[in-house]
């Protein structure tokens, strides 16, 4: 019999099963569904240690009833408006506006996942001197890149495709490394294509 040091004496627990090829994909596919959170994380990272400040734009809604039985609960609301993007803020002085989209497609990013408010959007802020990019994750390859806007629209309004192809972000774009903390460093990928 073997005993711990504290006296105690050592029960074995049963074995853990090994993950199978079919347990893996699905909790990669998950991966996607954290992609907001990680921008999130990481946006956080920045502003606690005074690199950037990159906030969630918070959807406006209209509250039209609330139940108050139970505390405050919303029972009925509506968007007050469509969302532009994702997400902005400030870095090194600049303005910066994106929006965070992810894909299962192995071969191009679909167009449709945008809508044509957040390309006139986004244009604005190209037009008036601000940085505007997509932070678009591939779930399959598991790789994130920030592709700068003005590709974006461009195939947007001028493509002869409804997509992107994944070859595009490879060669225009710049693929952000994942971490822990921040989990990803879009920051860098910004100072690479915009600072250097």
């Amino acid at each position: 019999m073997i005993n711990y040091p504290n006296g105690k004496k050592y029960t074995p627990t049963a074995k853990k099963e090994r993950k199978t090829k079919a347990d893996i994909s699905i909790s990669s596919a998950n991966r996607g569904m954290s992609l907001e959170e990680d921008i999130n994380q990481s946006s956080e990272y920045y502003s606690v240690n005074n690199i950037a400040l990159i906030h969630k734009r918070p959807t406006p809604i209209n509250v039209v009833k609330v139940d108050y039985s139970k505390g405050a609960k919303i029972v009925d609301a509506y968007f007050e408006k469509q969302s532009t993007t994702d997400y902005n803020g400030v870095y090194k002085g600049r303005y910066i506006d994106f929006e965070a989209k992810n894909t299962k497609s192995k071969t191009s990013f679909p167009l449709a996942n945008i809508s044509k408010h957040q390309i006139e959007h986004l244009k604005r802020v190209i037009q008036h001197g601000g940085i505007a990019f997509f932070i678009i994750e591939f779930q399959i390859q598991n790789e994130i890149y920030l592709l700068d806007a003005s590709f974006v629209i461009h195939y947007y309004e001028h493509g002869e495709r409804k997509s992107i192809p994944y070859e595009v972000f490879k060669t225009e774009g710049i693929k952000i490394k994942q971490g822990y903390n921040p989990r990803l460093y879009y920051i860098d990928a910004v100072e690479e294509k915009y600072f250097k």
